[in-house]
């Protein structure tokens, strides 16, 4: 009787090892096709969700565009509470981002100063010359020109 549970027990070891061993194949096939639909539904949307943004993004140009036009068409900017708003300024891609090291050590040779586009502030020198998010370079004449001001601490 001993004898006789020993093979089965071994016989019923066998058996569980080699049926996942057989099923596997058909697992991975299975889940192959359905996770590549699966991705293919995700790029599918990224795609739609890029457009979308592209789409947005050409509407919102064109209507800041509309609004430059009746800005310089003559009509006189309102004064609110005696404040002075800077311009906006559009800001390409390129410009949008920091400068680097190279382009901030030529800009400071060239005497030019870092505008903030966003605040309408523009910087000489320290913490934030050509660190902000949205800048150019410029000479002072012409950020004085644009409208700018000077930062107030530096």
């Amino acid at each position: 009787m001993n004898r006789f549970q020993n093979k089965l027990t071994l016989w019923m070891l066998a058996f569980c090892l080699m049926l996942p061993v057989a099923i596997s194949p058909v697992l991975a096939k299975g889940q192959a096709s359905s996770s590549s639909s699966d991705a293919t539904t995700k790029k599918s949307k990224k795609q739609a969700k890029r457009k979308a943004a592209g789409e947005k993004k050409a509407a919102a140009e064109t209507t800041e565009a509309a609004a430059a036009s009746v800005r310089s068409s003559g009509k006189k900017s309102s004064k609110r509470s005696g404040n002075v708003t800077a311009p906006k300024r559009t800001v390409s891609k390129s410009a949008a981002a920091t400068a680097s090291s190279p382009e901030i050590a030529a800009a400071q040779a060239g005497g030019k100063v870092w505008v903030n586009t966003d605040s309408g502030v523009y910087h000489k020198g320290g913490r934030w010359y050509g660190k902000t998010n949205a800048g150019k370079f410029m000479t002072e004449s012409e950020a004085k020109a644009a409208g700018y001001k000077a930062a107030q601490k530096e």
